[in-house]
């Protein structure tokens, strides 16, 4: 017989639905959820939250992620994707499973809460970073939330098990375009152009060692790789232009404006021994997850066998934008199975949702 959480989630994972165009999601959410003791209500026009009142000055919260991937589901299971093209390949269905758990429980406990609980289920964790929205409604402040907490499913850690650490988890991410404008001409008159050609080499080169001193100021862990150079025509002309993009992975904000400038610099230098104009951009990306050390210190008390991470992972995540807001903690959850995230056949074993359900119970405010 299924598990609750494991019923949640199957059911979540048939109906896969993308950004902000959740509405069977939401439905499902609010069905489930209007059962319960609690006010359920959308903070955004988006977004879900069920607010378990407990008639206390402070309160925390939890949250889930909702959104799919546009993935075709290679899966061979009785609850495969009933949407073609979407699937919850990144285990937000489980996210959605184990906070639906959660507001049960909390439905249990209400008279013994020390704060009032708020559990989110918010959009577009994929795409655009639907934290913000969340945030910028107020539904904090409005709150007096005091704390958040989040899981991500984790295909390489033990199944059942939990890691995070204190301060950097998750990098920021921006991705970085660079533009070349040079002047093509025959390689016989070479001196005559302007190679984009070369000056997309250079500025790779030059800012393969910008990393290393990079490194060295802010920290071994950061990032700037380019995976995709498009410039030039044919072998016997000099290029014209150049399309260049990379992406940028670092753990403060310091630091990525220190790279940025860097990046102008090296641009600059090589237009003027070039002449060949180079344009960057930057997407907004997200900003690095920054785990409180305080909630971090108070969760190695509560949970037997949280694990520490020796070092920040690469990845990037939204919920970074709750970070900014107020204090949080964001955990990793093993599932175990190295089938990697985002995969068409990503899938696991439903028992670690009943795992992380119990670690969620034991962060509660209670008496």
């Amino acid at each position: 017989m299924l598990s609750r959480p494991a019923r949640f989630r199957r059911d979540l994972h048939r109906i896969p639905e993308l950004d902000f165009d959740l509405p069977e999601t939401t439905a499902y959410l609010t069905n489930v959820l209007s059962t319960l003791p609690c006010e359920v209500f959308s903070p955004d026009g988006h977004g879900v939250c069920a607010w378990f009142d407990a008639g206390k000055a402070e309160s925390v919260a939890f949250r889930s992620d909702m959104d799919a991937l546009p993935i075709r589901e290679m899966n061979e299971v009785d609850f495969v994707s009933t949407h073609p093209g979407k699937m919850h390949a990144c285990g937000h269905d489980g996210h959605m499973a184990m906070a639906l758990e959660l507001a049960h429980a909390v439905a249990e406990v209400r008279e013994r809460l020390t704060k009032n609980v708020l559990i989110v289920f918010q959009p577009a964790e994929e795409t655009t970073g639907g934290a913000q929205l969340i945030v910028k409604s107020g539904v904090f402040t409005e709150k007096n939330v005091k704390a958040i907490y989040g899981f991500h499913l984790w295909p390489d850690l033990p199944k059942g098990t939990v890691s995070s650490r204190p301060g950097p988890l998750l990098a920021r991410s921006n991705e970085i375009t660079a533009d070349f404008e040079g002047k093509s001409t025959h390689i016989a008159k070479s001196e005559d152009g302007a190679d984009a050609l070369l000056a997309a080499a250079r500025f790779v080169t030059a800012a393969d060692r910008m990393l290393g001193q990079l490194r060295a100021e802010e920290g071994p862990w950061c990032t700037l790789k380019f995976g995709r150079l498009e410039t030039g025509t044919v072998r016997n002309a000099i290029a014209a232009r150049g399309h260049l993009e990379g992406s940028l992975r670092v753990f403060s904000d310091t630091a990525f404006e220190k790279a940025w400038g860097w990046l102008h610099d090296i641009a600059d230098e090589i237009t003027k021994n070039l002449g060949v104009k180079i344009t960057l951009t930057r997407s907004e990306g997200y900003p690095p997850v920054i785990n409180d050390e305080a909630l971090f210190a108070d969760a190695l008390e509560k949970v037997p066998g949280l694990g520490t991470l020796e070092k920040p992972l690469l990845i990037a995540e939204d919920f970074a934008f709750y970070q900014k807001a107020l204090p949080g903690l964001f955990m990793l959850l093993g599932t175990g199975t190295g089938i990697p995230l985002h995969s068409d056949r990503f899938n696991f074993d439903e028992s670690v949702l009943e795992a992380g359900v119990e670690i969620y119970k034991k962060l509660l405010p209670l008496a």
